[in-house]
């Protein structure tokens, strides 16, 4: 990833709570204290500071709304697909995602030999999925073998399961993503009912936790995410439909919550007319009323919530529609929060999500003062620089 010296001049820079007016000065990609030598120069007087947005629940491979497509497919286009869908979130600010079932090292591989502009990339691999459950895409009257795709693989089973945990910590992973309930895009599995066995989900958290790494589970009713948290996951994905209980349990283990609201909103409103099946969008309308409540349940309860925008196929321009809705059950303070600093700490690198000396060059400029007028944070107009390791890249 290409790296230079920058100095941002005049702005007012967030300081975790609000701004700061300072001048930010990066060397080699990384915020130090006094300008260098040689530095280019950004004047961002009037403007509005942001450290590099993180985006929690990223999907490069989801080429399409139909999940048999986006698995089956030709990996060679799904990978120059999302060299596209990367490059665009980076446009809007987001400096580093986290991509929670898919990706692989040969993709990283390219982000890292520069080879085209993207935000700093984490990968899980396919995620791992029961038999019939969130990752399985066959819908039940459909009579074909499937054990894995692009983005999700079916293990059953505890040795199974310790075996693919290893395989993909060996090939570069940065987590497990592993399915605890079933979805909205899958065809054939109750929402609510939590899936793998306790022993099974066990076996995945220890063989991560034995290498440092960690869990993120799929998981949307109270039971399945209970079920998850008491046998080691550390980051429930969407969460939807807990209660104020489930909350406050998550919060006592150290959890934490990556919200998806994008992708009910996007899914409401075009998914029919992108050809998305009735039974995803009956089972959306479910979930759909319930994101941003489990998000102000989960905030209550001192939780720590992060960001995410799960958008499959043509729905990936509705990520920053995301942090608008997400604005609107959180307001603008905990939003910036989730997308900086709690994501950052999610993802275990200091590094990201502030603008402190030894912080990566990462940041977002706007025109006008997010905590004033909250939709600064959401509208593309309002975005006047992107920066990635002191490189103004938009």
């Amino acid at each position: 990833m290409k790296t230079q010296s920058l100095s941002i001049l005049g702005a007012q820079v967030w300081n975790g709570e609000g701004f700061t007016p300072r001048d930010v000065h990066i060397a080699d990609g990384v915020v130090v204290d006094a300008p260098v030598d040689g530095a280019e120069q950004l004047d961002a007087s009037g403007g509005w500071l942001l450290p590099g947005l993180i985006d929690a629940h990223f999907h490069a491979y989801a080429t399409s709304m139909d999940g048999l497509e986006n698995e089956r497919g030709p990996l060679s286009y799904a990978a120059i697909n999302g060299t596209r869908r990367l490059e665009k979130a980076l446009t809007r600010g987001f400096t580093t995602v986290r991509d929670v079932a898919g990706g692989d090292i040969g993709l990283a591989r390219a982000i890292d030999a520069s080879l085209f502009d993207s935000p700093r990339y984490l990968f899980t691999g396919p995620a791992l999925s029961q038999t019939g459950g969130h990752g399985d895409p066959r819908a039940e009257h459909v009579d074909i073998c499937f054990s894995h795709g692009h983005m999700c693989e079916v293990v059953d089973g505890v040795d199974a399961l310790r075996l693919a945990v290893r395989n993909r910590l060996r090939t570069g992973a940065h987590a497990i993503k592993i399915m605890t309930s079933g979805g909205v895009f899958s065809l054939a599995d109750p929402l609510r009912i939590p899936q793998y066995s306790p022993e099974e989900v066990r076996a995945v958290t220890e063989e991560a936790a034995r290498r440092g790494s960690y869990v993120a589970a799929h998981a949307y009713s109270s039971v399945a995410v209970m079920h998850s948290i008491e046998n080691g996951v550390r980051s429930i994905e969407h969460g939807n439909l807990i209660d104020a209980t489930t909350a406050e349990a998550m919060a006592a283990a150290g959890a934490f919550l990556v919200p998806t609201l994008a992708a009910y909103d996007a899914m409401d409103r075009r998914g029919a007319e992108i050809g998305l099946n009735e039974i995803s969008l009956a089972k959306n309308s479910e979930v759909l009323s319930k994101g941003q409540e489990a998000v102000q349940l989960a905030l209550a309860a001192g939780v720590q919530v992060g960001f995410g925008s799960d958008l499959m196929g043509d729905l990936e321009d509705d990520q920053l529609r995301g942090v608008k809705l997400q604005a609107e059950a959180a307001g603008p303070v905990e939003t910036i929060r989730s997308l900086t600093e709690v994501n950052a700490a999610l993802i275990g690198d200091a590094r990201a999500g502030s603008l402190v000396p030894g912080s990566y060059g990462d940041a977002l400029l706007l025109s006008e003062n997010p905590l004033e007028l909250v939709a600064a944070l959401s509208e593309p107009a309002a975005r006047l620089a992107v920066v990635q390791g002191g490189r103004v890249v938009r």
